[in-house]
């Protein structure tokens, strides 16, 4: 069978955006900053830099580390730089939808790159296109860039605010020109965006960073300052940092699957430590969820934190089952003879020693389709387990996400039309528990409705207008 072979049933993360002002080596540490976002996009990557006047792109499909090297940062110079790394969640999958999208128009040379999707984007594309405008892409970024370009406003930074005041939905956005660097979050704060400082290593001026998470800091040596607000658009040039509001009040909307699943364990976001959330959903799930167990074994590596909060509540020992190949992407070769549940012996494998005769509480971040769930319990039975018990950090996901998120339609979520019973019967497992929305919210401190939890109740904070869904890709 000919097909792209991958294990994978998550929600797939919608992009990752690095910003560097400030510094002689910008280009390589937007690299770096990708590098450490590659979990938030791997079809594509981009960087455009700034020098004398000129930007400079380097573009291409693929990993970061794929695309990028001694001779591509030749053709990045200059002391700022951006960065984009993709998965599409709007527009197709090819070159010409690569992120930062280049163009030249009367508001000058811009490059821009999007973290999100917008709500709004078609009926505005089709606006733009019965008033002359010409789109050399699928992406709803290009709808941006072309309000930017039509607006009647005089300063540059007007222009990106009259825009983004005519879009809705979920975007976290830099904007690079030839001499300044823009970061703008959506009034409602749905994907995140952190400013930070990296010291000059000469003793001079600073540099300014931006990037959707602070694990990105880590890597170049920066300092986390703050979160870019919902609403407000960071201006950096010469003179320095300026903070502007483009947008009237809305109230948050912090996407919580970024606490769940999304966002690296290692970052702080939305102001919280990421690792700390996961930890606290697995306890919270002990709580609520508990199971006559023996080993408590996540489904690596998303599954390790709540595992490790089930485990520390509930007493039971934690153990690692399951082992995870880090090295295995894709694979278009698959053995004549039929290998039951192929895609997913690829990426994990059971440890019979430690499962053998076991009661064993399996712990994953969510459930989507369900049929990769189903193949896992199937591999920890046939590895000698007694008894599994699944248990999901988060609650029954039914509702699509059409913020900046890639999921399935609505039809091909198993919670949405089915009872817990009914997937834990379809799962194989002995019992199946989920996460309740209150514990959901405890374990992030959403104390004032600050997250947005779509995805589990279906209550959508924006109009949806005009959305086309694309079809969910095919996964094993």
């Amino acid at each position: 069978m000919n097909s792209i072979l991958h294990f994978d049933d998550h929600f797939h993360d919608e992009c990752g955006v690095v910003g560097v002002y400030g510094d002689a080596e910008a280009s390589k540490l937007a690299y770096l900053g990708l590098y450490a976002l590659q979990h938030r996009g791997q079809e594509s990557a981009g960087i455009v830099s700034a020098d004398a006047g000129e930007l400079h792109p380097v573009k291409g499909m693929g990993l970061v580390a794929d695309i990028f090297g001694p001779e591509q940062f030749k053709l990045l110079p200059g002391t700022a730089a951006m960065g984009h790394t993709r998965y599409s969640t709007a527009g197709d999958t090819t070159m010409r939808n690569a992120q930062p999208i280049l163009i030249e128009c009367n508001k000058g040379k811009l490059a821009l790159g999007h973290n999100g999707n917008l709500t709004n984007a078609n009926a505005l594309r089709r606006s733009l296109e019965h008033r002359g405008s010409i789109f050399q892409t699928t992406s709803d970024t290009e709808v941006i860039v072309h309000l930017i370009a039509r607006s009647s406003a005089r300063t540059l930074s007007s222009a990106i605010a009259d825009a983004l005041n005519q879009v809705e939905g979920a975007y976290s956005l830099l904007l690079l020109t030839r001499d300044e660097l823009f970061a703008m979050r959506d009034p409602r704060g749905f994907r995140p965006l952190a400013l930070g400082r990296r010291p000059s290593p000469t003793g001079g001026e600073s540099a300014w960073v931006v990037a959707s998470e602070t694990c990105a800091f880590d890597l170049i040596d920066a300092e986390y300052v703050r979160e870019i607000e919902p609403g407000e658009m960071v201006r950096v040039s010469r003179a320095g940092l300026e903070s502007i509001h483009f947008a009237p009040e809305k109230p948050h909307q912090y996407c919580v699957f970024e606490h769940v699943y999304f966002a690296r364990p290692d970052s702080l976001v939305f102001g919280r430590p990421v690792g700390e959330s996961r930890e606290m959903l697995g306890k919270l799930l002990a709580r609520e969820r508990p199971a006559v167990a023996d080993i408590v074994v996540p489904v690596p590596d998303s599954g390790v934190p709540a595992a490790i909060g089930y485990a520390l509540e509930s007493g039971i020992p934690f153990r690692m089952g399951l082992i995870r190949n880090h090295y295995v992407g894709r694979t278009f070769i698959e053995p004549s003879q039929a290998i039951r549940d192929f895609g997913v012996k690829l990426k994990l494998n059971p440890v019979r020693r430690l499962l053998e005769g076991q009661r064993v509480v399996l712990v994953d971040d969510s459930i989507v389709r369900g049929t990769t769930s189903r193949k896992i319990v199937r591999m920890v039975r046939e590895a000698g387990a007694a008894e599994v018990h699944l248990r999901i950090s988060c609650p029954p996901t039914i509702s699509p996400c059409y913020y900046g998120v890639d999921t399935p339609t609505k039809e091909e979520l198993i919670a949405s039309h089915n009872s817990v019973e009914q997937i834990r019967d379809f799962i194989g497992a002995d019992s199946l528990g989920y996460l309740s929305v209150e514990s959901l919210k405890k374990a992030v401190a959403d104390t004032k409705g600050k997250f947005c939890s779509a995805c589990y109740t279906g209550l959508y904070p924006t109009e949806l207008v005009q959305l086309e869904v694309p079809a969910a890709k095919d996964v094993l």
